[in-house]
């Protein structure tokens, strides 16, 4: 099968690897139906993680079930399936309190010796607690497709800011960073019954998304002047709830000083640079909070699927460019170099 192999910044190749195979008793194989590249991906890509040479990429992916393991009980063959960003076992301590990413017996697609979502097929460790069944008659709806591709992990990241964010119905919230993420934050902030998002971003395309999805206001400033856009906004307040989703320093100071005294930011940008924007003593004074992390998607799907499968909300137009599998690379370049959103991969 052809899957992405990382060979070294900026060199991503498709190549010929082995077909994946029922390895363990509980393992299931996935042929993958949809893929995408997420942002975090990004940072592999120009040579700022540790990945080495040789090892699979992609970690949001949907597909058909090909072939279960004798302990399978949740999913059988043919079945269309949703593959969270971290596979877990869905039965250790860390799993039934909901925070799957820490699961003891997990791990994350394309680290060293697993598959990777950005090829043909991939097998799934645990696939009872992993694994998430779909309507299969999704599979000839391209739009329900892509939309359903969100929960493995872009529209649960956004819903985890917001949560860790305190969103509640009423509430002004704003969200700094105007990727898939951050844009999936404004879904969420709408879904969760904020009366005002407030969306921080420059570029058109996306903040004419975040005003579809729910964003009443835009703030294309950065820095100082974006708190300041922000504070006129709120009658010199701020919001009561913050989402950053971009991980820079910049960013969390943004985040930090556009929130209300009393407020919290909820953070789930891949933290990246020299620092961490984060000021204790301004937080301690002003009673901010900040909550977030890594976010559990596995645990949220059940709650926002129905919401996806109904039309109450629809993530797909985060995806704004589509490639096969044989142009990921190209895919990669795109969104480095800005002139797409979010690449959908698509094998059928």
């Amino acid at each position: 099968m052809r899957a992405t192999i990382f060979h070294g910044p900026f060199d991503l190749r498709v190549e010929d690897v082995p077909d994946p195979v029922v390895q363990l008793p509980t393992d299931a194989v996935v042929r993958v139906l949809r893929a995408c590249v997420c942002g975090s991906d990004l940072w592999s890509y120009r040579g700022e993680t540790g990945r080495k040479a040789g090892q699979r990429i992609g970690h949001e992916f949907l597909g058909t079930v090909e072939a279960v393991g004798a302990d399978v009980r949740t999913v059988r063959v043919g079945d269309l399936v949703v593959v969270p960003f971290v596979w877990s076992d869905g039965v250790c301590d860390h799993c039934r309190e909901g925070l799957t990413t820490s699961c003891e017996h997990g791990g994350f697609w394309g680290s060293a010796g697993s598959d990777g979502g950005q090829g043909e097929a991939a097998r799934v460790p645990y696939a009872d607690g992993t694994l998430v069944r779909l309507p299969k008659e999704a599979v000839s709806d391209d739009r329900l497709l892509a939309a359903l591709l969100t929960l493995s992990d872009v529209l649960g990241t956004g819903h985890h800011a917001a949560l860790g964010a305190g969103v509640r119905a009423g509430a002004t919230v704003a969200v700094v960073g105007d990727g898939a993420v951050g844009l999936c934050a404004v879904l969420a902030a709408k879904r969760l019954g904020a009366d005002r998002v407030i969306a921080l971003g420059r570029h058109e395309a996306r903040t004419d998304i975040a005003r579809r999805f729910g964003a009443t206001d835009v703030v294309a400033e950065r820095g100082e002047a974006a708190v300041e856009a922000v504070r006129a906004l709120t009658r010199g307040q701020g919001a009561h709830a913050v989402v950053e989703a971009v991980g820079t320093e910049q960013s969390m100071r943004t985040a930090l000083d556009i929130a209300r005294d009393g407020g919290a930011v909820g953070f789930v940008g891949v933290p990246h640079g020299s620092g961490t924007g984060v000021d204790l003593t301004t937080m301690f004074n002003r009673n901010v909070a900040l909550r977030g992390g890594v976010a559990p998607v596995r645990a949220y799907i059940p709650e926002l699927l129905p919401d996806i499968l109904d039309g109450t909300i629809d993530p797909s137009p985060v995806f704004d460019l589509t490639v096969g599998v044989e142009d990921v690379p190209a895919g990669y370049k795109a969104m480095d170099e800005r002139t797409a959103l979010k690449v959908l991969i698509t094998n059928a």
